[in-house]
């Protein structure tokens, strides 16, 4: 009998290549349907369309994608010292993402040059071949947690800290104890003498000045938002509305991710948009966009590569668009775009200059 491991690497190898080949079948045979009726119904072209689909999958799928999954199994030294990127993503994006942008983009081009307007592909690159990526996304994060039980994840990218209460002690100041230790042996350096059994108002004065205005509440307690890795729990009647698993946030994040390559892709699905020549700029901004998913979740380098990659060009398409078909895509994605842009340059750039560390304002 199959053990639950086996179980699940089968399904998880099932589900990527499936993600791999069907959003490549599916646009071959749309664009294919597109040939044989800018061709007057000419089932030939049909048909080669599709056998060359057919070829490309294979061969893809034999030289590329098989050999890779075997050293990826095999645990070779050379795939397992590869920890700042992911390979099957790469390859996935190179094997199925690219192909399929570029059938869409050869899509437009055809029906732009023969004048007819027959097929915009609506919603299938958003619906299929988007979802098919973040489907892969998701099992390359979720492949080292088990699917039963408790989360028991071997990756330090799903084991984030998570925001909870902690319960602190207050503890005394330096001056606080050095005076306690005075006490203790009797004596103090430079002290008064006590007259009439109490010191001096001038050193009692002093020695107030000296404690941190924290150790007059020594007997206090509080509660600090801080970072733990252990999830904070309540048993009260209620406790199953504070239960949270990262597995199931994984998946929600992954969504989340790849929201506004979403929406730019849905641009350019749109009757105008497709019908031009901004076609080309968008599939291929959203492709480039798609490559931070090959950068390892929770990587220090993902916030450039997502400025650079996705915000900054995304905004300028976004405006541009505004600028000549009108309100085909939100107000509020190049207000993103702008503003992860410029939050990124001033506080990880403009904010280490010497200008901004002489006054501490805020």
């Amino acid at each position: 009998m199959l053990s639950g491991k086996t179980v699940k690497l089968v399904l998880y190898e099932v589900l990527q290549f499936a993600a791999l080949i069907v959003p490549v079948f599916v646009i071959m045979e749309r664009f294919a349907s597109l040939i044989r009726h800018l061709k007057g119904h000419n089932a030939t072209a049909y048909w080669l369309v599709v056998a060359a689909s057919i070829a490309y999958v294979t061969s893809s799928t034999l030289l590329v994608w098989v050999p890779l999954k075997y050293v990826i199994l095999k645990r070779r030294r050379f795939i397992t010292e590869i920890t700042q990127w992911r390979p099957t993503v790469l390859a996935y994006l190179i094997l199925s993402t690219l192909p399929c942008f570029a059938i869409l983009i050869a899509s437009s081009k055809v029906q732009l040059d023969c004048q007819q307007k027959f097929d915009h592909f609506t919603e299938l690159p958003v619906s299929l071949v988007l979802f098919s990526l973040i489907c892969v996304d998701i099992i390359e994060r979720i492949r080292p947690c088990k699917l039963i039980g408790k989360s028991d994840s071997l990756d330090p990218d799903l084991d984030m800290s998570s925001p909870v209460f902690t319960h602190l002690e207050q503890v005394n100041t330096v001056s606080v104890q050095v005076q306690a230790d005075e006490g203790q042996n009797g004596s103090t350096t430079g002290q008064p003498e006590a007259r009439n059994g109490s010191t001096s108002s001038r050193w009692q004065e002093h020695a107030d000045t000296r404690r941190s205005p924290l150790s007059k509440h020594t007997h206090s307690h509080t509660y600090l938002y801080s970072s733990s890795s252990q999830p904070w729990t309540y048993s009260g009647p209620l406790h199953i509305l504070w239960r949270k698993d990262r597995r199931s946030e994984l998946f929600m994040e992954s969504f989340l991710f790849w929201f506004d390559t979403v929406e730019m892709v849905r641009v350019a699905g749109t009757r105008e948009v497709f019908y031009s020549n901004w076609v080309f700029p968008i599939y291929i901004f959203a492709f480039l966009s798609a490559l931070r998913m090959i950068i390892t979740p929770h990587s220090p380098l993902l916030s450039f590569t997502g400025v650079a990659l996705q915000d900054l060009p995304f905004f300028i398409i976004r405006v541009a668009l505004l600028a000549l078909f009108g309100y085909v895509t939100p107000v509020l994605y190049p207000l993103k775009n702008i503003l992860v842009t410029l939050t990124y340059i001033y506080f990880t750039l403009l904010s280490r200059l010497k200008i901004f560390k002489r006054h501490s304002m805020y």
